[in-house]
């Protein structure tokens, strides 16, 4: 394995945990703030779909993580 490949399969690791988190953190504080807002109940339904995406984009990336751990073991 190369410094390279390494160097990009823990940045692309980091990134991956970043979106999760930061999708949970999201997800979790706009459905509490969002009834205290008086915000009406489709909103709540847009922040599930925003974090569906978010969670989604994560999956599609931890597929291209393991790919390329894959490809670098090789």
């Amino acid at each position: 394995m190369s410094t390279d490949q390494d160097l990009a399969i823990a940045r692309k690791g980091r990134h991956i945990s970043l979106v999760i988190a930061g999708t949970m953190v999201a997800w979790v504080g706009l459905s509490l703030a969002g009834p205290s807002l008086g915000l009406p109940g489709r909103f709540a339904l847009l922040f599930d779909f925003a974090a569906l995406a978010g969670l989604t984009y994560a999956v599609v990336n931890i597929i291209q993580l393991w790919r390329m751990r894959q490809d670098s073991q090789r």
